[in-house]
C-alpha cells in the first residue's frame, strides 16, 4: 500500500504535570509510538533560512519532535503536500514510509528531535525528488 500525506499526524505524547516539577512526556516502543524505535537523532544549531531533509524513506518511519524552539514541516507524497508547524515536545509528527519531507523554519535555538524505525541505511533514501516521483509511480 502506497502512504499518502493524509498518513502523516500529529501524536499528542502522554504528559504528566508537576506545578513543583515541570512536565515529562512519554515515549513507549508499540505503545505511544506506532513502530519499534531502533534510531534517535537530533538536529541543531540549524542557520537561519537552512533547510533539512529534502529527501524520501522508502520503508523507515519517522517521529519528528521540537524539544526546543520551532520549525515547519512540508509532507509531500508526490500529488499533495501537507504543512506542519512544530513547536512543542508534546505535539510530534507521524512521518509514514514514501514520503518527501524538508524541515524548514528553524527558530533561533531549535532542537529537532526524530525517533526513527530502523537503524541508518542508505539504500532507503531518496534523495533525487524526479526519482521520488518516479518511485510514487512505480516506475523504479
Amino acid at each position: 500500500m502506497k502512504s499518502s500525506v493524509k498518513d502523516c499526524h500529529i501524536i499528542t505524547l502522554d504528559k504528566h504535570h508537576s506545578v513543583r516539577k515541570g512536565d515529562i512526556c512519554v515515549v513507549e516502543n508499540g505503545t505511544t509510538v506506532p513502530f519499534d524505535i531502533k534510531r534517535v537523532y537530533y538536529i541543531y544549531d540549524v542557520p537561519s533560512g537552512a533547510e533539512r531533509g529534502g529527501h524520501a524513506h522508502k520503508a523507515l518511519k519517522q517521529l519528528i519532535v521540537a524539544l526546543s524552539g520551532s520549525f515547519t514541516v512540508v509532507i509531500d507524497d508526490g500529488t499533495e503536500k501537507r504543512s506542519f508547524f512544530l513547536n512543542r515536545p508534546d505535539k510530534v509528527l507521524y512521518v509514514a514510509e514514501g514520503n518527501w519531507r524538508v524541515i524548514g523554519d528553524f527558530s533561533s535555538g531549535s532542537v529537532c528531535m526524530v525517533l526513527a524505525s530502523d537503524k541508518y541505511d542508505s539504500d532507503d533514501y531518496i534523495r533525487d525528488y524526479n526519482e521520488f516521483l518516479l518511485y510514487k509511480n512505480n516506475a523504479l
